[in-house]
């Protein structure tokens, strides 16, 4: 792989390839490396049920990491604000991460709204086949706004907010997610649903 300045290829820079495998790697973690990529509005629940997924994973032996949406804006992307250019920025800068997470042999769980469907195709690309889960909590708007948890749609329609997904920018729902919860469900339901659908995936043991 090649790599970049201002966006075009620069020559000096070449992509090394390292001495321990993403094959060995995984042997070691005893699972393979994928991405679970939770999308879904504001208040929907992704972040809940990425959470309580690591939880029962790390329970089970797994090696897990969760890049949450907020913590990812306190550092890696602390430069970048919530127009269009710059959520596909955000979005491409942990698609980014969670590749070589993968290549370190992890299950990577992201909780983003990341509303594009081009942005999450976009990730899916960066990764070889089966390696990136898109996983849709679909919830109403209506209970999204009515749960509010950190009053950011009471923001948003008073007009403190500009560019809120739901509101004033659009969400676009995945349309063939490989997994699709109902974010009014019980957490430990969809956690479960979870664990059954990587099991048939042979991402982790039965």
């Amino acid at each position: 792989m090649d790599g970049k300045r201002n966006g075009t290829l620069d020559d000096n820079l070449v992509w090394h390839d390292h001495p321990v495998s993403q094959e060995e790697r995984e042997k070691r973690h005893g699972h393979r490396g994928v991405v679970l990529w939770f999308t879904g509005l504001s208040g929907s629940g992704k972040s809940t049920v990425a959470g309580a997924l690591e939880q029962a994973l790390h329970q089970l032996g797994v090696s897990t990491y969760l890049l949450d949406g907020d913590n990812v804006r306190h550092g890696l992307c602390r430069d970048l604000g919530f127009n269009d250019a710059d959520r596909r920025e955000n979005i491409r800068r942990v698609g980014e991460v969670a590749r070589l997470m993968v290549d370190a042999g992890l299950v990577v769980l992201t909780a983003f709204i990341s509303p594009h469907r081009s942005e999450r195709r976009m990730v899916r690309e960066l990764l070889p086949q089966g390696r990136f889960i898109e996983i849709y909590v679909d919830t109403p708007l209506q209970v999204c706004e009515a749960r509010d948890p950190k009053g950011l749609y009471k923001k948003a329609r008073a007009g403190e907010l500009p560019n809120f997904t739901g509101i004033d920018s659009v969400y676009e729902a995945p349309e063939q997610p490989d997994v699709h919860l109902d974010g009014q469900q019980l957490v430990t339901h969809l956690t479960q649903h979870l664990l059954d659908a990587l099991r048939r995936q042979v991402i982790i043991e039965s």
